[in-house]
This record gives C-alpha cells, sequence and structure tokens, in this order.
C-alpha cells in the first residue's frame, strides 16, 4: 500500500463478516451489518501538543480493533475498501486470549 495517514489517523481494514446466521441461513451482503472490528493497516506519526512535542499513537500495525458504527470514511486504495479515522474514534484493542492447553491422560 502506498497510503500514508497524516496525524492521529489509522487506516484499518473490516474484519470478515458472518456469512451464515446462527440457524444456517446464508446472510448476502446487502443485508449483513459491517463489522465493528478491523485490522490497523497503517498509523499516523502521531499529533503534536502544544509545544510541538510529537505525541505517538496507542495503536500499531497489526492490533485488532474495535470502532463505532459511524466512525471513520470509507476509502478504496488499490481495489481495496478500507476506513480511515483518527485514533479519538476507536473505542479499544481486542487482545486475543490463548485457551490453556488440555492436560492429556
Amino acid at each position: 500500500m502506498k497510503f500514508r495517514p497524516l496525524h492521529d489517523r489509522v487506516v484499518i481494514r473490516r474484519a470478515e463478516g458472518d456469512l451464515k446466521s446462527k440457524g444456517g441461513i446464508i446472510i448476502p451482503d446487502t443485508a449483513k451489518e459491517k463489522p465493528l472490528e478491523g485490522e490497523v493497516i497503517a498509523v499516523g506519526p502521531g499529533i503534536r501538543n502544544e509545544d510541538g512535542a510529537l505525541i505517538p499513537l496507542d495503536v500499531k500495525t497489526g492490533d485488532t480493533i474495535l470502532f463505532g458504527k459511524w466512525s471513520g470514511t470509507e476509502i478504496k486504495i488499490d481495489g481495496e475498501e478500507l476506513l480511515i479515522m483518527k485514533e479519538a474514534d476507536i473505542m479499544g484493542i481486542v487482545g486475543k486470549t490463548e485457551e490453556p492447553a488440555q492436560k492429556v491422560a
């Protein structure tokens, strides 16, 4: 990708939504809700405070994040639909929890 966001902006790829309901019904693209989770693709350098010092962002490339339903602006880069939003629109970083290894008897 040849796009670098400026200031405190972040580029996000939405997570893939479910193709089937729990009952096994296939949901068409037009009826699916867009996922509110995504992967950070690129981040800006940060925002400057009043003294001119650079404050880096808390998110980094590769993080899985949650964001609001109406957050961000949809853009298309290299034929891929992405979102660009300010870091303030991000609700949090999703931590992957590892399942404990089961004991073999």
